[in-house]
């Protein structure tokens, strides 16, 4: 008997439980679909003793060269039912049907976890809100601190003249691109360094340095420049 041809793309899941038909079977190791066939039926009544089922008998659509079709009966067989029958088979017939189930398994695999995946927004959504809140753990360091801005609402000036005023009075100085405490005023913990890190959207980390006022330097400054802040 001539062996019918079909292509493996017709390996599918039914129940949750992938399975192959023995026409697959019969292409995969090179046998006559017929032999295949024989061969289940001879060893089904084992199965059935020991499982209390029996293999389940369907058919398949075959087309035929002159355009026809007809249909072919063939066994669906779980992967457990396929390892079984291979038994019967030579050594490289049962690799050839094990390195199958393996590639099905993993395409299975490959398609539940692209299902699992949420819309690419959903994927940035909580990309955002995994970096947002590592980047406020990051920048939490000196928040009991005020900005040079905070401050200088305190005082109704803008931050620019706020600072002009201090750098006048050598209270701070600039230089490396930020404030900097005088030397004769540091170490008495009137100001603090907080460190801001954010990402670009290529993802490049950006780290800013700036000086902030504590409250202990923020009543020294209402001291200097005369105007009540409390």
């Amino acid at each position: 008997m001539k062996t019918t041809t079909i292509t493996l793309k017709n390996s599918h899941v039914e129940n949750d439980t992938q399975h192959m038909t023995s026409l697959e079977i019969a292409e995969l190791t090179g046998k006559n679909h017929f032999d295949i066939m024989r061969a289940i039926r001879k060893m089904e009544p084992a199965w059935e003793k020991v499982c209390q089922c029996k293999f389940a008998l369907t058919s398949r659509t075959i087309v035929q060269p002159n355009g026809g079709t007809r249909e072919v009966p063939c066994y669906s067989l779980t992967k457990t039912e396929c390892l079984y029958i291979a038994t019967k088979f030579n050594d490289e017939a049962r690799a050839k049907l094990v390195l199958r189930w393996q590639e099905l398994e993993l395409q299975e695999q490959k398609h539940h976890a692209q299902l699992c995946l949420p819309e690419p927004k959903k994927i940035l959504a909580l990309a955002d809100e995994i970096i947002g809140e590592g980047l406020r753990m990051l920048n939490e360091e000196a928040e009991d601190t005020l900005t040079a801005t905070q401050v200088a609402k305190t005082f109704n000036m803008s931050v620019y003249d706020f600072n002009a005023i201090l750098s006048d009075m050598g209270i701070q100085y600039r230089r490396g691109g930020r404030w900097n405490i005088s030397d004769d005023l540091a170490g008495r913990d009137l100001v603090r360094l907080r460190t801001y890190i954010s990402y670009s959207l290529k993802g490049i980390k950006k780290e800013r340095t700036y000086m902030t006022w504590t409250v202990q330097g923020l009543h020294y400054l209402n001291s200097k420049l005369g105007y009540p802040n409390f």
